[in-house]
């Protein structure tokens, strides 16, 4: 028994399923502190400088995670391939650091209100900051080559000093500025980490007898950087609007309704969206096999998917329905009577997630049968899907409105787009029908 345990314990999607857990623990315990010690219109300002630091994900990633590995596959030699990875780290690093002062003059534009005392400071660094996200491709490489569990270990790590050193300053009386500024430490911090891991842990890429250097300018290539950005363009393009109707609701809130509201929200949405680790890091995970499985034959691939997409859906399911029905004790226990208006908003929002579990096996076998238009045109019809009934609902129900105009244009983006495509029309049917998995031979 124990030697079984201590093998689940080891197993690769345990492992980076607890870096997830552990960082949507803390800042989970975080939003209650801030939520119980500031109030809602502090958490609110929080909230909405965090949903601003989302939007710079996807920009900063290029939608080059899963896309860089597999070119580099069909690279003819380990230095073109040296060069394939660093030159997509180069362009993720230039281009997160140009939306870094983009979104800054945005915030200022917005809020110029927040753009005061020490928030003034603490946000632009945040921003800035943020662009070391751009090391976290060798993160994605070393996952590719078998590395896992140390690069989850040190990143739990430094989650856990981050919340730490944010629970003392609480404690001592400190603001949201200084909250701010630990963030932006932090993402400092994972991107160097996980660089450095890289050079450590990196192993001769498949026949080569040398590991390769460290990380230079000088290694990029402007013909791959061209192909590249060609290549990531669409899934660049649909992260940039996925993250918009992700979370353009708490922004809305927070410029239509106020502070307070947009804390009130965002309480909800946090223990909503805590569940979203689950279904992020294991389609992270299993990806390389749905890869191997799809190069493998179609047949095979259709009913790994299938398999799949039964579990997702159903552990999202249970999970919506335990947390509506908790939700009257939940959200005053944790964060107090002040809050009770967001019990109607975590109803709402919990059941988002039976759509956004299935999405996330969407969007890979989009990336695996080269459909990224798709995920494009999903997510920006989506996107504007959601701005729309935001702006409706928002002046009529308040917070609730911002819930219901998040479930529907989750709900669109992550299945019912499927129906307005033959492709995926077809290929949605052969993954529901048994017998068609069986009797699948090709992609048309």
């Amino acid at each position: 028994m124990l030697s079984k345990l201590t093998k689940i314990l080891k197993a690769r999607a345990v492992i980076m399923l607890g870096d997830k857990l552990v960082k949507l623990a803390a800042g989970a315990v975080l939003t209650i502190l801030l939520a119980r010690m500031l109030g809602a219109a502090e958490l609110g300002v929080f909230a909405i400088v965090m949903a601003w630091s989302a939007f710079l994900v996807p920009i900063g990633s290029m939608g080059l995670n899963n896309i860089v590995v597999r070119r580099m596959q069909q690279q003819p030699s380990s230095e073109s391939a040296m060069s394939l990875l660093y030159t997509a780290v180069a362009l993720r690093l230039a281009t997160a650091l140009l939306a870094a002062l983009v979104a800054i003059a945005l915030f200022c534009w917005f809020y110029p209100e927040l753009m005061q005392g020490h928030t003034a400071i603490a946000i632009p660094m945040l921003f800035v900051l943020q662009s070391f996200f751009g090391l976290l491709l060798f993160e994605f490489y070393l996952n590719y080559q078998g590395t896992f569990r140390s690069l989850a270990l040190v990143k739990i790590a430094i989650t856990c000093v981050s919340f730490a050193a944010k629970l003392a300053l609480l404690i001592h009386g400190y603001g949201i500025a200084s909250l701010i500024w630990m963030t932006s430490v932090e993402f400092l911090l994972v991107g160097l980490s996980q660089y450095l891991l890289f050079r450590r842990r990196q192993q001769p890429w498949q026949d080569s007898s040398t590991t390769w250097p460290g990380f230079s300018f000088r290694y990029v290539r402007l013909a791959q950087a061209k192909a590249l950005l060609k290549r990531s363009s669409w899934l660049w393009l649909s992260g940039i609007v996925s993250v918009i109707y992700l979370k353009i609701d708490l922004v809305m809130l927070g410029a239509m309704a106020g502070t307070e509201q947009a804390g009130l929200y965002a309480a909800a949405s946090r223990l909503s969206e805590l569940w979203y680790v689950f279904p992020a890091t294991l389609a992270a995970r299993y990806y390389p096999d749905m890869l191997k499985a799809y190069q493998h034959s179609w047949p095979g691939y259709l009913a790994r998917l299938r398999r799949f997409a039964g579990i997702f859906l159903a552990a999202a399911i249970v999970i919506a329905l335990v947390m509506t029905a908790a939700s009257h004790w939940l959200i005053p226990g944790l964060f107090g009577a002040e809050f009770t208006p967001a019990i109607a908003v975590l109803q709402i929002h919990i059941w988002a997630g039976c759509f956004i579990f299935v999405r996330y096996l969407i969007s890979q076998h989009l990336v695996i049968t080269e459909q990224e238009p798709l995920s494009l045109l999903s997510h920006g019809i989506a996107a504007l899907l959601n701005v729309g009934l935001n702006w409706w609902l928002i002046p009529i129900m308040g917070i609730q409105g911002a819930a219901w105009a998040t479930l529907i244009a989750y709900a669109y983006a992550s299945f019912f787009f499927l129906f307005f495509s033959a492709t995926t029309r077809k290929q949605l049917w052969q993954v529901l029908n048994k017998r068609a998995v069986a009797t699948a031979k090709d992609l048309e």
